[in-house]
């Protein structure tokens, strides 16, 4: 087997029985998804047991994947991440996010974030990062892990999450404010940092 072939001819090995091909689906994919579902619900336990459950199901065929539909990945994404939702944490352990605005303040409020954000996930404060991302709500942390951390696109997280752009967008402006806000509580303040990355100078 060519560890060059594309996901979908690995898949068409595997359902005519090549261990080989699943194997290679697996270590292709493993990580990415476990490193969404451990951001995505803080717990290394219940992040193992979802990429179990994800490769499992593919294996089994219990989720049926198919390729006309988007890239597997992301299909293996919108599994983890149904997944988790039957893991919800309590809703008192997440940040309250800001009721929604007016449209011309959610465009003051991404375009702020925005830059801001670019400080948050370019300095080395991992800790900080987690921490700010699991005090957001579910449907909030899902587009921040899968746009910041995965780098995903706008359209790319609309399919996984089943909503459209525009719900991406403002859900990701919303995120990012509402991150900056705890950061900020935290006694971080990445706004000078933002001015610098900005303008390539010590502020």
């Amino acid at each position: 087997m060519d560890t060059k072939d594309t996901d979908n001819d690995l898949m068409r090995q595997m359902r005519e029985g090549k261990v080989s091909a699943f194997q290679l689906l697996y270590k292709r994919h493993q990580g990415a998804i476990y490193r969404y579902a451990l951001m995505r619900c803080g717990r290394t336990a219940l992040a193992a047991d979802v990429v179990q459950d994800v490769f499992m199901g593919l294996l089994s065929k219990s989720f049926n994947y198919n390729a006309s539909l988007g890239s597997l990945q992301n299909f293996l994404f919108g599994v983890a991440r149904n997944l988790l939702l039957k893991q919800e944490y309590a809703e008192s352990r997440h940040l309250p996010l800001p009721a929604n605005g007016e449209e011309e303040e959610e465009e003051v409020l991404q375009c702020e974030a925005s830059d801001l954000s670019e400080a948050v996930f370019s300095q080395q404060r991992t800790k900080q990062v987690q921490q700010a991302i699991a005090m957001l709500r579910p449907h909030y942390r899902d587009v921040v892990i899968l746009y910041e951390l995965q780098e995903l696109s706008y359209a790319e997280i609309a399919v996984i999450c089943s909503i459209d752009i525009g719900t991406v967008r403002s859900r990701l402006s919303r995120a990012r404010a509402a991150m900056l806000d705890y950061c900020k509580k935290l006694d971080w303040n990445p706004e000078s940092e933002a001015i610098r990355i900005k303008t390539g100078t010590e502020v």
